[in-house]
This record gives C-alpha cells, sequence and structure tokens, in this order.
C-alpha cells in the first residue's frame, strides 16, 4: 500500500480528536495543576517517572519546572527531578535490584511526605511505576499519574489518575506532554500569577 498525504492527515485528525476528548477533563488536569502547585507552595518537591518516551516527558516536564515553562515568566526555580536522567543509577539499580525497582530506589532516596509523584505510563501496567507509587504512599507522598489505554493496573492507585482516551502509544504520549505542559502553566500562573 502507497502513503499519501493523506496517512499525515489521518493521524493529525485522530491526535486531534483524542485531544477533543481530554477536554472532558479539563477540571481534572486543572486540579491536577493545583495540587501540584499545592505540593510546591508547601516547599514539597516534584518527581517525575516513566519509562521510554514516558521517560522522555518527564525529563521534559521537570526541565520546565526547574527553568521556566513559558519564555519572559522570571520566577524561581522549582524543585521537580526525573528519576529516569541517572544512567548510572538506573543500571546499579537494575543490575543489583532488577528493572523492577529503577524508580522505586529513587522515591525511596529522594521523595518524603509531602512531595508529589508523578508517574508516567502509556499502558497503565509499567511494574517499576507501580513499585514507585507504592514507595511513595509509604513515605505519605502524593501521586499523580497520566496514563492511556484504560489505565491499567496503576488507574486506582494514585491520588488522581488522568488517563488519555487511546489505546494507540503515540496519542496518548503527545497527550501527556500537553497534559504536562497545562500543568507547568497552572503551576506558574497558581504561584507567580504568570500568564
Amino acid at each position: 500500500m502507497a502513503y499519501t498525504s493523506n496517512h499525515v492527515t489521518a493521524q493529525i485528525e485522530e491526535s486531534i480528536r483524542v485531544k477533543s476528548e481530554l477536554m472532558k477533563d479539563a477540571d481534572q488536569i486543572f486540579a491536577a495543576g493545583l495540587l501540584a502547585s499545592d505540593v510546591l507552595e508547601r516547599g514539597g518537591k516534584i518527581l517525575l517517572c516513566g519509562n521510554g518516551g514516558s521517560a522522555a516527558d518527564a525529563q521534559h516536564i521537570a526541565a520546565e519546572l526547574v527553568v521556566r515553562f513559558k519564555g519572559g515568566n522570571e520566577r524561581r526555580a522549582l524543585p521537580a527531578l526525573s528519576l529516569s536522567t541517572d544512567p548510572s543509577t538506573i543500571t546499579a539499580a537494575g543490575n543489583d535490584y532488577g528493572y523492577d525497582q529503577i524508580f522505586s530506589r529513587g522515591v525511596e532516596a529522594w521523595g518524603q511526605a509531602g512531595d508529589l509523584l508523578i508517574g508516567i505510563s502509556t499502558s497503565g501496567n509499567s511494574k517499576n511505576v507501580i513499585l514507585a507509587v507504592e514507595m511513595a504512599r509509604k513515605k505519605n507522598m502524593k501521586v499523580l499519574l497520566l496514563l492511556g489505554a484504560g489505565g491499567g493496573k496503576l488507574k486506582d492507585l494514585g491520588d488522581m489518575s488522568i488517563i488519555v482516551p487511546s489505546p494507540i502509544t503515540a496519542r496518548i504520549q503527545e497527550s501527556h506532554i500537553l497534559i504536562g505542559h497545562i500543568l507547568c502553566s497552572v503551576i506558574e500562573k497558581k504561584m507567580f500569577n504568570l500568564d
């Protein structure tokens, strides 16, 4: 089958459809931004984790918080840390304890009561994210989950779960970074009155 520009159009249309469905969760996404703001205003920090593209999203969101989300928005750096950015720690944990433990070890090391863990999983079934959530619960942290494909095993494990209404990994990831950007915008508005 030959590809044409219709293939491109179909992907863009599908992305728009998924994001249009996601608008039904606008109140929940806003509430998640307020939750993150509250954690930061109380002196807590945000830890993020995910695998593959979700690891990239975790890094991306952490960078927006540490540096700034929107150009021109001068404000103090906010404490956010992606647990997927240190290959020495990840490979040591994977080698010594198994891949399932790579994020829970980071949560155990860095997480404190009142902090927020943002776990990102397109399937909702990532074992290492599940174990990170369990560790966060032991440490009395808040948990926000960005999921897809119906939410999987993670859907009921967080204080909040935002589930992208699609089974397609690419569409879920596109929506996760949109949600991450919206969370950052809510945080900058709530904490610093920046648009």
